[in-house]
């Protein structure tokens, strides 16, 4: 039996847990920073510097999504077995692996060290699995983290919360990026990323309050009942399901958003395309946050209705960015992503998450994880390579249409699954 109450009552005294939220929103801030400095401010003038094909690019995020598909049910169910204290912190030392052996390759790929398009995207895109195969720890066990110490009437909120560090680091990495690579050059942001996921892996592992211990028969671990077939029951398909087709999506438009700005702007200098990039990706990034710290909590939307709204800017966004030429509409087509983003993702989160019990919140959170990073994997198809051999617009086009199809989906196909119910509200 476990010792502390919290891990059956959430609602039982727990002085400490507001401070281990925010040890995890600070956690989640990194990975968002790191991730979008790489996507908006280093990787595609990278690549466009070394001469590599737009869609190498997205390959490399491709092959990350990948690893981070398969292993983030692996690390959820992990997180039950050694404590999600652990977990979290592996993934963020994970990520700090990664970004460094992306420093090095990339220095040596722009020094003329690792020659040829072939071995540059492998050195590359190998460095970046690192990130899917060992960084997808963090955020399973962090949402579970939460779930295992929030009543249900909490739980939108407090997950909207945690995943609003990874927009907080979002909005901070593109400009912080900007500034370094301006003035450090284009790899710098990578060390500093790296050297700040290693000590705040240190400081997860020494100091986030952990009162669910490592199991002592770890190596005759059972699963909870329910936890096989998980990903196909009634209760959480659905969620998944959006979660796979919202990734797709945002992924298409956050890969080919950096592109589309470098073309439509006519910048091809490292530098400057990052002064591009960066700013218009924080203010979409602020639009993450605006919803999530402020226009959740006061709507008090339904998970389903979340799911449904979200579409709505998003889809705005796609369509603007068809007919964009100038920046400022550029940006304010990123500011609606941003939002749509923002309302959509607690919405799934949290619905999938009270659609489970308490013992399968490591298991949905890791599938919940994972199919955040499935549309990532064929984005290079869908995106990078069809706007740069078919159409530049009809990128966007797809975003729309599939937009439309989940918003419908949300409202016809969910009904209450993932919602607070009044037994659940008086338990």
């Amino acid at each position: 039996m476990d010792a502390n109450p919290s891990l059956t009552d959430p609602d039982a005294p727990q002085p400490d847990r507001r401070g281990a939220f925010f040890m995890l929103f600070f956690s989640l801030m990194v990975i968002g920073a790191g991730n979008t400095m790489l996507i908006a401010a280093v990787i595609p003038p990278l690549t466009r510097e070394l001469a590599l094909p737009d869609w190498m690019a997205g390959a490399i995020f491709s092959l990350s999504a990948l690893c981070w598909s398969l292993t983030s049910p692996f690390w959820g169910k992990q997180s039950n077995r050694l404590g999600r204290r652990r977990v979290v912190a592996l993934g963020l030392g994970g990520f700090g692996v990664s970004m460094f052996l992306l420093l090095i390759f990339a220095h040596a790929s722009l020094s003329g060290w690792i020659a040829g398009a072939v071995a540059v995207f492998f050195s590359l895109a190998l460095s970046r699995s690192i990130f899917g195969l060992l960084g997808s720890a963090t955020n399973p066990a962090a949402q579970a983290y939460v779930a295992d110490r929030t009543s249900p009437e909490e739980r939108q909120s407090e997950i909207a919360f945690i995943t609003s560090g990874f927009s907080t680091g979002t909005v901070v990495g593109p400009a912080f990026a900007a500034a370094l690579v301006g003035v450090f050059g284009l790899l710098s942001p990578l060390m500093v990323t790296c050297v700040i996921a290693f000590s705040l892996s240190f400081l997860i592992w020494r100091f986030l309050p952990e009162h669910r211990p490592p199991r002592a028969d770890a190596g005759m671990y059972v699963e909870p009942d329910g936890a096989r077939g998980l990903w196909h029951s009634r209760a959480v398909w659905p969620f998944l399901v959006y979660a796979i087709t919202l990734s797709l999506v945002t992924g298409i438009l956050t890969q080919v958003f950096a592109f589309t700005v470098m073309d439509r702007m006519n910048v091809e200098d490292a530098r400057q395309a990052a002064q591009f990039t960066g700013p218009a990706f924080t203010v979409g990034a602020m639009a993450i946050l605006l919803s999530q710290l402020v226009l959740i909590p006061r709507l008090k939307l339904k998970n389903r209705q979340l799911m449904v709204v979200g579409c709505v800017p998003l889809m705005c966004g796609a369509l603007l960015l068809i007919f964009a030429r100038d920046y400022a509409t550029l940006v304010f087509a990123q500011f609606l992503i941003g939002l749509g983003q923002g309302l959509a993702r607690p919405g799934f989160s949290s619905g999938a998450s009270l659609a489970v019990s308490p013992a399968l919140q490591g298991n949905v959170a890791g599938l919940v994880i994972s199919a955040n990073g499935m549309g990532f994997i064929v984005t290079p198809f869908f995106g990078l390579f069809l706007y740069e051999f078919v159409s530049p617009q009809l990128p966007f086009i797809i975003c729309t249409t599939l937009l439309i199809a989940m918003a419908l989906f949300a409202q016809f196909v969910l009904g209450d699954r993932g919602e607070v119910t009044s037994d659940e509200s008086e338990s």
